[in-house]
C-alpha cells in the first residue's frame, strides 16, 4: 500500500460521518425508546466470543460469514459476531434463566466476511428484538408488529410483508421420506422456483403419487391471503403438522390485521430462508422496486438447546444503516449552529449557555483559527448588539 492510498477502507467496510451519523444517532435513539415502550430489555453482548457459542443455533449458517481468530490468553478459537442472535439466545439461557417470557432488543455493530447482496456492507449495525419463552401465535404477531412498526418510526413506508412457514416443506419432505440429499436438492430448486426442475426431479425420484404431487405445488402456492384457502385443497392429505403450519400463518395473517390493514401480505409456501434454523413462520418486509429484503425473522425454537434451555423464541433484525438509506425521518432539529467569537466577555459565555441548553449547536472560534462560520457548520453568528449578544444569519 502506497503513502497515497493508506486511507482506503477495505471493499463492504464503512464509515459514517457528520451530519449522516448524527441522523444515524437520532433513528437509534428513536428505536430504542421504541423498544422500551414495548416492554423490551436492551442488551449489548461482547463483539467476540469463543467460536462455539457463535456457532449455535442460527450460528450454522454463519461459519462462513465469521472473522475467525485465535485467544493468546486460552489458545481457542473465538469469532467476530456475524449475528447478535445466537448471544441474545445465550443470555436468555444462561443468565436469565427465566420461567416466564423474556423480551430483549439490541443494536451493536457486527461483522462479516462477505457482504449480504450486491454492494453490501460487511460491518452493519444490527438492530433487532427477541421473545423467548412464548411459543403461541401471539408472540409471532408481537414480533412482527414490533418489526413494521420499526420500519415506521425509521420513516419507512409502502412496505409490503412476505410470509412464509418452514413447517410445511419439512413435513411434506418427511412424509415423502426424502433422503438428506435429494431434500436438499428440491430445498435449491425451490428457491429458485425452477417450476420444470422440480418436476423433472420428482419424476425421477420413487415417490408416491400423492406426495409428489404435493411437493410439485408447493412452488406454485404464493399469493395473497387467498393462497392459504388454495394451499388446503392443494396440499389436501397431507399430515397435521401442515394443517397446523397453514392455521398458525391464518392466525398472524388476521392478528395483523387487526393491527393494521395499511400493510399487504403475501404468501409463499415455498420460500425457505433460513431453513436451517427457523422451526416455523417466517417473514420479511420489502419495498417497491428493492429486491432484497429490508428486514426480516420468523420462529427458532431450538436455538437455545446447546446452551441447555431449549425456549420458544421468534425474533426479527435488520440493518439500522438500510433504515437510515430508505428511511424519510429528519436529522437532529436545529442543523447548523451559531459561531460564537473569542471574546473573554462573561455575558457571552452566558449566552451560549442559554443557547446550548435551549439544544442550540454551539461552536467557539479559536484565536488565530483559519476559517470562520461556515467551515464550521454553522449558519449563525453570536455578536453584540446595544451591549447585548444576539444570534444574526452568517452574511
Amino acid at each position: 500500500m502506497t503513502s497515497t492510498d493508506r486511507w482506503l477502507l477495505p471493499e463492504g467496510i464503512e464509515e459514517v460521518l457528520a451530519p449522516e451519523a448524527w441522523r444515524l444517532e437520532g433513528v437509534r435513539r428513536a428505536l430504542l425508546d421504541l423498544y422500551r415502550c414495548w416492554g423490551y430489555e436492551l442488551i449489548e453482548p461482547p463483539l467476540i466470543e469463543y467460536l462455539e457459542s457463535l456457532l449455535t443455533g442460527t450460528g450454522h449458517d454463519l461459519d462462513l460469514q465469521t472473522f475467525k481468530l485465535t485467544d493468546q490468553l486460552s489458545g481457542r478459537l473465538m469469532g467476530l459476531r456475524a449475528d447478535i442472535t445466537p448471544q441474545a439466545a445465550r443470555i436468555d439461557a444462561h443468565q436469565l434463566r427465566r420461567e416466564g417470557p423474556s423480551r430483549l432488543c439490541y443494536l451493536g455493530p457486527v461483522l462479516r466476511t462477505r457482504p449480504e447482496g450486491f454492494a453490501g456492507s460487511r460491518c452493519p449495525l444490527q438492530v433487532g428484538a427477541e421473545l423467548f419463552g412464548h411459543g403461541g401465535v401471539e408472540s409471532d404477531i408481537e414480533v412482527l408488529s414490533l418489526m413494521l412498526e420499526t420500519l415506521a418510526v425509521s420513516g419507512i413506508s409502502d412496505v409490503h410483508v412476505d410470509l412464509g412457514h418452514v413447517g410445511i416443506f419439512r413435513a411434506l419432505s418427511r412424509e415423502a421420506a426424502l433422503d438428506p440429499d435429494q431434500e436438499a436438492v428440491l430445498f435449491d430448486a425451490l428457491q429458485r422456483k425452477a417450476l420444470p426442475e422440480i418436476e423433472t426431479l420428482l419424476a425421477q425420484w420413487d415417490l408416491r403419487g400423492p406426495d409428489r404431487e404435493r411437493l410439485a405445488r408447493l412452488g406454485r402456492l404464493h399469493g395473497d391471503a387467498r393462497v392459504l384457502e388454495e394451499a388446503r385443497t392443494a396440499l389436501d392429505g397431507a399430515g397435521a403438522a401442515v394443517t397446523a403450519a397453514l392455521d398458525n400463518l391464518s392466525a398472524i395473517a388476521e392478528g395483523i390485521g387487526r393491527r393494521t390493514d395499511a400493510v399487504p401480505l403475501y404468501f409463499d409456501l415455498a420460500e425457505l430462508r433460513g431453513y436451517g434454523y427457523h422451526t416455523g413462520a417466517l417473514f420479511a418486509a420489502y419495498l417497491p422496486g428493492h429486491g432484497q429484503e429490508i428486514a426480516r425473522g420468523g420462529r427458532y425454537d431450538e436455538i437455545g438447546r446447546v446452551f441447555g434451555r431449549a425456549r420458544p423464541a421468534t425474533g426479527f433484525s435488520t440493518d439500522l444503516q438500510t433504515l437510515m438509506a430508505f428511511g424519510g425521518r429528519a436529522g437532529p432539529q436545529g442543523a447548523g449552529g451559531v459561531f460564537a467569537p473569542a471574546d473573554a466577555d462573561p455575558h457571552l459565555q452566558a449566552a451560549v449557555d442559554r443557547l446550548r441548553g435551549d439544544g442550540e449547536r454551539v461552536v467557539w472560534a479559536l484565536p488565530g483559527q483559519s476559517g470562520g462560520a461556515r467551515e464550521a457548520g454553522c449558519d449563525r453568528i453570536l455578536t453584540r448588539v446595544d451591549g447585548r449578544w444576539q444570534t444574526r444569519p452568517v452574511g
